[in-house]
């Protein structure tokens, strides 16, 4: 599938076959650790090419619906299988590609593969239910129906999981998948596809295509050929995304960030508190659409825990995430570098104290990557940018408040409602801050960033839009309902 000098060049995947784009122009992409390294080249696909990719999964989608589900979840079992042994490799194209460390990436791959045998499984679960009719003599009943030509739009930040949550759920309910990963992870993502096209899935049923988001992204939502759009990224494109689907009639789901608080409340184990923040904020370089990005903290215990908080950031290893002993790597990108610098300046700017880190890393191996220390800003106000806007870095907000109701107050001062967590050992607590928080991810002394597979993700307000991602949940965006009334049949 690849062709190569230096680097390897990896290729479209369209009806079953590995192929250039028509142009034959080619994305490098670089590794942020080492931005002398070059980790591949991908296609810089044309409108041409996405054509093709989109006519292909529309002429399978009849043929891979006919199959019926418990065949399709057999496939995904053997896209597991394969994963799995290619973990270790993927794993390290993931680290190389946009800087998460090795034990991450081991773990979100491990993750994708969890994802497939749980959709897999869904090839043998039920996909209806009977009801009962006002007719005695009839018979109703429900069942599933696929859309048809999906489009799986993915970001960098989560090569492996977060395509396979999508294309996994798409595919074991019926219907055909063009696939468009970023370019930043495109590497990763080449990798993940090759798995399934070793386990034999059907020339068409999925296609995997490469290119620049206004092009290839705009394209794939305008095909009259495409039946629903499923997308993860920023709330700009995001919007374009809604609009553009909305113009057309089609499903679409759309996950979009979030600016994600953290409550610690005076009778809180400020121990695990500290413990599930720092995690929360900085794993990943904080980018990760659930990450730690304000703390907000009862006065009687501010103090103490910003000291605490303090202390234990500045343990952090900053590095390759290759090394052993690296605790967070780089930024992912030289743009996403620049942001996060960009937003470290106004918060200086708009009164915030930077208590700790926030310096841009300099001499040996850091002067060849995109490395910023974990940062934390004090004297925060609610209505600054810092603790509105996402930064989607290594960037803590902390804030002060008088009690459990103005915290919650502060909480939901935002445009987003992704995910929300608290650190408290008070029931009545708990209980008043899952009832009045605006988040669709809900944590008690946990932090903020992570879910499990099998629950239903996604947030409120302008963090997500359309059906929850994940789960049984993932049923109600890549299907449709069909209602079935049977009166009349014969025995003859």
């Amino acid at each position: 599938m690849a062709v190569s000098t230096k680097a390897t060049t990896y290729l479209n995947f369209i009806n079953g076959q590995w192929v250039t784009s028509l142009n034959e122009q080619v994305k490098e992409s670089i590794n942020p650790a080492n931005k002398n390294e070059i980790v591949g080249y991908v296609q810089n696909s044309t409108k041409d090419d996405l054509d093709k990719a989109i006519q292909a999964a529309h002429q399978a989608k009849k043929f891979w619906r006919k199959i019926g589900q418990a065949e399709r979840g057999q496939f995904l079992f053997k896209v597991a299988n394969i994963l799995e042994v290619n973990l270790n490799e993927i794993a390290e194209t993931m680290t190389k590609e946009m800087g998460k460390t090795l034990p991450e990436a081991k773990g979100e791959t491990a993750r994708g593969i969890a994802i497939l045998r749980y959709y897999a499984g869904e090839g043998m679960r039920k996909d209806g239910d009977v009801i009962p009719s006002s007719d005695k003599d009839a018979l109703m009943f429900t069942k599933r129906t696929p859309i048809g030509v999906v489009g799986v739009i993915t970001p960098w930040n989560f090569p492996v999981a977060i395509p396979i949550w999508k294309i996994a759920p798409a595919l074991v309910y019926g219907n055909t998948v063009v696939f468009k990963p970023a370019t930043e992870s495109a590497v990763t993502a080449a990798k993940v596809v090759e798995c399934f096209a070793k386990a034999g899935l059907p020339e068409g049923v999925l296609n995997f295509i490469t290119g620049s988001g206004s092009v290839i992204g705009q394209s794939l939502i305008d095909n009259p050929l495409l039946n629903a759009i499923t997308f993860t990224g920023s709330e700009t494109v995001g919007e374009g995304v809604a609009k553009s689907a909305a113009a057309r009639g089609i499903k679409f789901q759309l996950e979009m960030g979030g600016k994600n608080p953290v409550i610690i409340t005076k009778d809180a184990d400020l121990e695990a508190a500290v413990e599930g923040v720092i995690s929360g904020a900085f794993r990943s370089t904080g980018q990760k659409c659930t990450a730690t990005s304000r703390v907000i903290v009862e006065d009687p215990i501010y103090d103490v825990f910003v000291k605490k908080l303090v202390q234990e950031t500045k343990k952090i290893t900053v590095g390759n995430g290759l090394k052993e002993g690296i605790w967070m790597g780089p930024c992912a990108s030289e743009s996403q570098f620049n942001t996060v610098r960009k937003y470290i300046e106004l918060g200086k700017e708009e009164g915030a104290t930077l208590i700790t880190g926030g310096e841009t890393l300099t001499g040996g191996e850091f002067d060849k990557g995109f490395y910023v220390s974990p940062a934390i800003f004090g004297d925060v106000e609610p209505d600054m940018k810092i603790a509105q806007e996402e930064i989607f870095g290594p960037v803590i907000a902390l804030l002060r408040a008088t009690d459990l109701e103005e915290a919650i107050e502060i909480a939901n001062h935002t445009k987003y409602g992704l995910s929300a967590s608290i650190f408290t050992s008070n029931i009545s607590s708990l209980l008043e801050f899952i009832d009045d928080i605006d988040a669709g991810l809900v944590r008690i002394n946990a932090e903020s960033a992570g879910v499990e597979l099998q629950a239903p993700f996604g947030g409120m307000k302008a963090s997500s839009t359309g059906s929850r991602e994940q789960g049984e949940a993932a049923k109600e965006f890549y299907t449709a309902i069909k209602t079935v009334f049977i009166k009349g049949l014969s025995n003859d």
